[in-house]
């Protein structure tokens, strides 16, 4: 249930920062409701996604830069660009504090003894 609620935000913070760069929303705070669906997508976010997530959060303003030079469309290619990396920094943020929460968890549970071993990787 929580990948299906998670997936559903992701798709709509992704459709939202399209529509967003190409139409005007004055109704609602658009840059809230993109972090606030990122942050719900980023609860499905995998381990191994947390560096990609992370380079694209560094890297949409710098694309948003390149195509806002793009001749009658770039400065909505730049706000989608911007608006995808609110949605995205968003999921970052809620993955990165399960992280870290996992990191905290680990290290108490080998402080007192009580934490479950975990088996050695083989090859």
């Amino acid at each position: 249930m929580l990948n299906k609620v998670s997936g559903l935000a992701r798709a709509l913070y992704i459709v939202l920062a399209i529509v967003a760069g190409f139409v005007a929303l004055s109704m609602m705070d658009v840059a809230l409701v993109l972090v606030v669906l990122g942050m719900i997508a980023g609860l499905s976010t995998p381990r191994d996604r947390l560096v990609l997530a992370a380079v694209t959060v560094v890297a949409l303003p710098i694309i948003g830069t390149a195509l806002g030079h793009i001749p009658m469309i770039g400065t909505q290619l730049a706000a989608v660009c911007g608006n995808l990396q609110l949605g995205i920094a968003g999921a970052f943020t809620t993955a990165l504090a399960m992280y870290l929460y996992d990191l905290v968890m680990d290290g108490v549970m080998g402080l007192t003894g009580t934490g479950t071993r975990r088996a050695a990787a083989t090859a």
